[in-house]
């Protein structure tokens, strides 16, 4: 059963624009893009004791640190591959970072349809890879370095640690957006959040050619390196179209080997994880992860 706050924000967001609509192009891309800054703008956003942009080797980033933190998150924000940025994420960066007490870089990837696969993926290697190169200099641990990433940026953040064997600690996904193929049954249970048709248009922007949609990294749930992983945490919702990718990924990746805990929220839908201002759900999906880094890395709170 939907959760009335999840009954009350797909009403909320059923009066926006859908990518399916017809006639929906580069022009309302662009413009979806700006409402996005705007309405987060309006956010309310958590002080963190030091924000500055970051230049990673051309990828803009943005690293948050909270007072003594060391340990550090890569951030990768969702969005479809095609929306989203360091500002329409600024608040849940802020957020991720003072619930954990870890640094936080977040990544500006190159997004579709003007960049398409293998564009996103190969710019979070870069940023990866700066931020080893650069971390001990600003005083970070790289070796508690975490992959965090949501919907597509959950897709990101898994490939990452899977490009980058052995270069992060442990792995969080939130509802990951990892089977282009739509095979899984929780595709045929639309809510009125995210729509099976809504997904394949996502899939349509980011790959460059059908043939990708076959690439590991790409849909990295059919990657033969999963037990390459860290110890990892799934987060998914129950009455997402992506649930049951998310809970299969779960299960391979403890066939593989790996440590993998797995959460269904109930009654939630997809996008629940960055609004607290319209989800409980959130704020408890936040204290869970910091629960895990703690427990994984032995991060506290304060850093």
């Amino acid at each position: 059963m939907l959760h009335p706050q999840a009954e009350e924000a797909i009403a909320l967001w059923s009066q926006e624009p859908s990518v399916t609509d017809p006639g929906f192009g580069r022009k309302q891309i662009t413009e979806q893009r700006q409402l996005a800054r705007a309405a987060a703008a309006a956010e309310p956003r958590e002080p963190v004791a030091r924000v500055g942009e970051v230049d990673a080797d051309g990828v803009r980033c943005r690293l948050y640190r909270p007072e003594g933190a060391t340990g550090v998150v890569v951030f990768v924000h969702g969005g479809g591959f095609v929306f989203g940025d360091l500002d329409t994420h600024d608040a849940q960066s802020r957020r991720v970072a003072n619930r954990t007490g870890m640094a936080v870089l977040a990544v500006d990837y190159r997004r579709p349809p003007e960049h398409r696969f293998p564009a996103a993926p190969d710019d979070v290697d870069t940023a990866v890879a700066w931020l080893q190169r650069n971390g001990a200099a600003l005083g970070l641990d790289t070796t508690r370095m975490v992959a965090v990433g949501d919907s597509a940026g959950g897709n990101l953040a898994l490939v990452a640690a899977l490009r980058s064997p052995g270069a992060f600690a442990a792995t969080v996904l939130v509802y990951p957006f990892i089977d282009p193929q739509a095979r899984f049954p929780s595709y045929r249970d639309e809510n009125g959040g995210l729509t099976t048709a809504e997904a394949a248009w996502y899939w349509q922007q980011y790959a460059a050619s059908p043939a990708d949609l076959d690439d590991p990294d790409l849909a990295p749930i059919d990657s033969v390196a999963l037990g390459t992983l860290p110890p990892t945490l799934v987060l998914a919702a129950e009455h997402d179209i992506l649930r049951d990718e998310d809970e299969e990924l779960a299960r391979r990746i403890e066939k593989a080997g790996v440590p993998v805990q797995r959460t269904t929220y109930p009654g939630m839908i997809h996008g629940f994880w960055r609004h607290p201002q319209l989800f409980d759900a959130a704020e408890e999906s936040l204290e869970e992860i910091a629960d895990f880094l703690h427990r994984c890395l032995g991060v506290s709170r304060e850093g």
